[in-house]
Protein backbone atom coordinates (compact mmCIF):
# COMPACT_ATOMS: atom_id res chain seq x y z
CA UNK A 1 0.00 0.00 0.00
CA UNK A 2 1.30 3.47 -0.89
CA UNK A 3 2.66 5.54 2.03
CA UNK A 4 2.30 9.30 2.40
CA UNK A 5 3.77 11.51 5.10
CA UNK A 6 1.84 14.24 6.84
CA UNK A 7 3.03 16.92 9.26
CA UNK A 8 -0.13 16.47 11.38
CA UNK A 9 0.66 14.55 14.57
CA UNK A 10 -1.46 12.81 15.63
CA UNK A 11 -4.31 12.52 13.12
CA UNK A 12 -7.61 13.02 14.97
CA UNK A 13 -11.02 11.93 13.71
CA UNK A 14 -12.17 9.91 10.71
CA UNK A 15 -11.67 12.59 8.05
CA UNK A 16 -8.29 14.00 7.03
CA UNK A 17 -7.28 16.37 4.23
CA UNK A 18 -3.88 15.87 2.66
CA UNK A 19 -2.43 18.83 0.76
CA UNK A 20 0.87 20.05 -0.64
CA UNK A 21 3.42 17.92 -2.45
CA UNK A 22 2.07 14.59 -1.19
CA UNK A 23 -1.42 15.43 -2.48
CA UNK A 24 -0.02 16.49 -5.85
CA UNK A 25 1.90 13.21 -6.03
CA UNK A 26 -1.32 11.26 -5.46
CA UNK A 27 -3.23 13.24 -8.08
CA UNK A 28 -0.76 14.00 -10.87
CA UNK A 29 1.88 11.26 -10.65
CA UNK A 30 0.06 8.21 -9.32
CA UNK A 31 -3.36 9.31 -10.65
CA UNK A 32 -5.11 7.66 -7.75
CA UNK A 33 -8.88 7.99 -7.48
CA UNK A 34 -11.74 7.78 -5.02
CA UNK A 35 -11.86 4.42 -3.27
CA UNK A 36 -8.10 3.81 -3.44
CA UNK A 37 -6.49 2.88 -0.14
CA UNK A 38 -3.33 4.49 1.27
CA UNK A 39 -1.27 4.58 4.45
CA UNK A 40 -0.79 7.95 6.17
CA UNK A 41 2.35 8.29 8.27
CA UNK A 42 2.24 11.06 10.86
CA UNK A 43 5.96 11.13 11.64
CA UNK A 44 5.64 9.92 15.24
CA UNK A 45 5.72 6.23 14.36
CA UNK A 46 1.97 5.85 13.85
CA UNK A 47 0.41 4.57 10.62
CA UNK A 48 -3.16 5.32 9.58
CA UNK A 49 -5.04 3.24 7.02
CA UNK A 50 -7.21 5.50 4.90
CA UNK A 51 -9.41 5.55 1.81
CA UNK A 52 -9.65 8.43 -0.68
CA UNK A 53 -13.09 10.04 -0.46
CA UNK A 54 -12.68 13.03 -2.78
CA UNK A 55 -10.03 14.85 -4.78
CA UNK A 56 -9.54 18.50 -5.66
CA UNK A 57 -6.83 20.36 -7.54
CA UNK A 58 -4.28 20.17 -4.74
CA UNK A 59 -6.15 18.47 -1.92
CA UNK A 60 -7.15 14.90 -1.16
CA UNK A 61 -9.82 14.12 1.44
CA UNK A 62 -9.42 10.73 3.07
CA UNK A 63 -11.45 8.62 5.47
CA UNK A 64 -9.27 7.18 8.23
CA UNK A 65 -10.24 3.57 8.93
CA UNK A 66 -7.57 2.30 11.34
CA UNK A 67 -4.34 3.21 13.13
CA UNK A 68 -1.42 1.26 14.56
CA UNK A 69 2.21 1.69 15.53
CA UNK A 70 4.75 1.13 12.78
CA UNK A 71 6.63 -2.09 13.54
CA UNK A 72 9.61 -1.02 11.40
CA UNK A 73 10.85 1.57 13.91
CA UNK A 74 13.77 0.48 16.11
CA UNK A 75 13.36 0.64 19.90
CA UNK A 76 16.73 2.41 20.12
CA UNK A 77 17.01 5.89 18.63
CA UNK A 78 20.33 6.28 16.84
CA UNK A 79 21.67 9.68 15.76
CA UNK A 80 24.38 9.82 13.12
CA UNK A 81 26.92 12.62 13.46
CA UNK A 82 28.39 12.66 9.97
CA UNK A 83 31.35 14.88 9.12
CA UNK A 84 30.81 16.51 5.74
CA UNK A 85 32.03 14.21 2.95
CA UNK A 86 33.13 15.19 -0.51
CA UNK A 87 30.49 16.18 -3.05
CA UNK A 88 27.88 13.61 -4.00
CA UNK A 89 28.29 11.26 -1.04
CA UNK A 90 25.86 12.78 1.44
CA UNK A 91 22.72 11.69 -0.42
CA UNK A 92 23.91 8.08 -0.44
CA UNK A 93 24.72 8.24 3.28
CA UNK A 94 21.27 9.67 4.05
CA UNK A 95 19.41 7.18 1.88
CA UNK A 96 21.11 4.05 3.16
CA UNK A 97 21.17 5.06 6.83
CA UNK A 98 17.44 5.83 6.72
CA UNK A 99 16.83 2.37 5.24
CA UNK A 100 18.88 0.86 8.06
CA UNK A 101 16.89 2.61 10.79
CA UNK A 102 18.64 5.89 11.71
CA UNK A 103 16.54 8.27 13.82
CA UNK A 104 18.15 11.53 12.66
CA UNK A 105 21.34 12.83 11.05
CA UNK A 106 23.43 15.76 12.20
CA UNK A 107 25.92 16.97 9.60
CA UNK A 108 29.20 18.11 11.17
CA UNK A 109 32.12 20.30 10.12
CA UNK A 110 35.49 19.16 11.48
CA UNK A 111 39.04 20.38 10.86
CA UNK A 112 39.88 17.93 8.07
CA UNK A 113 36.63 18.31 6.15
CA UNK A 114 37.35 19.20 2.53
CA UNK A 115 33.81 20.44 1.99
CA UNK A 116 32.74 23.53 3.90
CA UNK A 117 29.17 24.22 5.09
CA UNK A 118 26.97 25.85 2.46
CA UNK A 119 25.11 28.94 3.63
CA UNK A 120 22.24 28.05 1.29
CA UNK A 121 19.70 25.48 2.41
CA UNK A 122 19.03 24.01 -1.05
CA UNK A 123 21.10 20.92 -0.34
CA UNK A 124 19.48 20.42 3.05
CA UNK A 125 16.03 20.49 1.46
CA UNK A 126 17.22 17.88 -1.00
CA UNK A 127 18.71 15.68 1.73
CA UNK A 128 15.45 15.70 3.69
CA UNK A 129 13.53 14.82 0.55
CA UNK A 130 15.88 11.88 0.02
CA UNK A 131 15.29 10.84 3.64
CA UNK A 132 11.53 10.90 3.18
CA UNK A 133 11.66 8.86 -0.03
CA UNK A 134 13.91 6.30 1.67
CA UNK A 135 11.46 6.17 4.59
CA UNK A 136 8.60 5.40 2.24
CA UNK A 137 10.58 2.73 0.40
CA UNK A 138 11.66 0.98 3.59
CA UNK A 139 8.32 1.17 5.40
CA UNK A 140 9.46 3.56 8.14
CA UNK A 141 7.07 5.26 10.55
CA UNK A 142 9.09 8.49 10.65
CA UNK A 143 11.02 10.58 8.18
CA UNK A 144 14.43 11.12 9.85
CA UNK A 145 15.52 14.74 9.89
CA UNK A 146 18.82 15.77 8.29
CA UNK A 147 20.07 18.78 10.23
CA UNK A 148 22.16 21.71 9.01
CA UNK A 149 25.93 21.38 9.55
CA UNK A 150 27.41 22.38 12.90
CA UNK A 151 31.00 22.73 14.00
CA UNK A 152 32.10 19.65 15.90
CA UNK A 153 32.66 21.62 19.11
CA UNK A 154 29.14 23.10 18.87
CA UNK A 155 27.33 19.75 18.82
CA UNK A 156 25.54 18.56 21.95
CA UNK A 157 26.48 14.99 22.86
CA UNK A 158 25.25 15.03 26.46
CA UNK A 159 21.82 13.48 26.01
CA UNK A 160 22.91 10.06 24.76
CA UNK A 161 23.04 6.84 26.75
CA UNK A 162 25.96 5.85 24.56
CA UNK A 163 28.25 7.81 22.22
CA UNK A 164 30.42 5.77 19.85
CA UNK A 165 33.24 7.33 17.86
CA UNK A 166 34.62 5.41 14.88
CA UNK A 167 38.39 5.93 15.02
CA UNK A 168 40.85 4.22 12.71
CA UNK A 169 43.67 4.41 15.26
CA UNK A 170 41.74 2.64 18.00
CA UNK A 171 43.68 -0.56 18.73
CA UNK A 172 42.05 -1.97 21.85
CA UNK A 173 38.26 -1.74 21.63
CA UNK A 174 36.11 -3.05 18.78
CA UNK A 175 32.45 -2.18 18.31
CA UNK A 176 31.52 -5.83 18.87
CA UNK A 177 33.40 -6.00 22.17
CA UNK A 178 31.84 -2.73 23.32
CA UNK A 179 28.29 -3.89 22.62
CA UNK A 180 28.65 -7.44 23.89
CA UNK A 181 30.93 -7.02 26.89
CA UNK A 182 30.85 -3.44 28.17
CA UNK A 183 27.21 -2.39 27.68
CA UNK A 184 25.06 -4.14 30.27
CA UNK A 185 21.75 -2.35 29.63
CA UNK A 186 20.14 -1.72 26.28
CA UNK A 187 20.54 2.01 25.49
CA UNK A 188 17.54 4.10 24.45
CA UNK A 189 19.51 6.82 22.65
CA UNK A 190 22.81 6.23 20.86
CA UNK A 191 25.02 8.71 19.01
CA UNK A 192 27.52 7.48 16.42
CA UNK A 193 30.25 9.78 15.13
CA UNK A 194 31.91 9.38 11.74
CA UNK A 195 34.89 11.51 10.68
CA UNK A 196 35.62 12.94 7.21
CA UNK A 197 37.85 11.52 4.47
CA UNK A 198 40.97 12.81 6.23
CA UNK A 199 39.94 11.32 9.55
CA UNK A 200 39.63 12.94 12.97
CA UNK A 201 42.45 14.75 14.73
CA UNK A 202 43.44 13.34 18.10
CA UNK A 203 42.27 16.52 19.84
CA UNK A 204 38.82 16.06 18.28
CA UNK A 205 38.63 12.45 19.48
CA UNK A 206 39.59 13.58 22.98
CA UNK A 207 36.90 16.28 22.85
CA UNK A 208 34.27 13.71 21.87
CA UNK A 209 35.28 11.25 24.58
CA UNK A 210 35.02 14.03 27.16
CA UNK A 211 31.62 15.17 25.87
CA UNK A 212 29.70 12.21 27.29
CA UNK A 213 30.43 9.97 30.28
CA UNK A 214 29.43 6.94 28.19
CA UNK A 215 31.59 7.78 25.16
CA UNK A 216 33.94 5.26 23.54
CA UNK A 217 36.21 5.23 20.52
CA UNK A 218 36.00 1.95 18.63
CA UNK A 219 37.50 0.09 15.72
CA UNK A 220 35.16 -1.15 13.00
CA UNK A 221 37.52 -3.94 11.97
CA UNK A 222 40.88 -4.54 10.37
CA UNK A 223 40.10 -2.53 7.26
CA UNK A 224 39.82 1.25 7.09
CA UNK A 225 36.41 2.21 5.71
CA UNK A 226 35.51 5.25 3.65
CA UNK A 227 33.46 7.89 5.43
CA UNK A 228 30.39 7.03 3.32
CA UNK A 229 30.75 3.36 4.27
CA UNK A 230 31.60 3.66 7.96
CA UNK A 231 28.27 5.07 9.13
CA UNK A 232 26.27 2.44 7.29
CA UNK A 233 28.50 -0.35 8.59
CA UNK A 234 28.34 0.86 12.19
CA UNK A 235 24.58 1.33 12.03
CA UNK A 236 24.04 -2.15 10.57
CA UNK A 237 26.19 -3.66 13.35
CA UNK A 238 24.27 -1.71 15.99
CA UNK A 239 20.88 -2.78 14.69
CA UNK A 240 22.02 -6.41 14.55
CA UNK A 241 23.03 -6.30 18.21
CA UNK A 242 20.25 -4.10 19.60
CA UNK A 243 17.12 -5.05 17.67
CA UNK A 244 14.95 -7.87 19.01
Amino acid sequence: MRRFFTETTPIVGESFTLSGEEARHILTVLRMKCGDEVLLVSGDGTEYSACIESCARDKVVLKVTAEEQCMAEPATEVTLFQCLPKSGKTETIVQKCVELGIHDIQLVSSKRCVVKPDAKDNKLIRYNRVAQEASKQSGRGISPEVKAPKALQSCDFSGFDLLIVAYENEQELSLRTLLREKITEKPQRVGIFIGPEGGLEMAEVEFLLAANKNAYSVSLGRRILRTETAGMAMLAMLMYELED
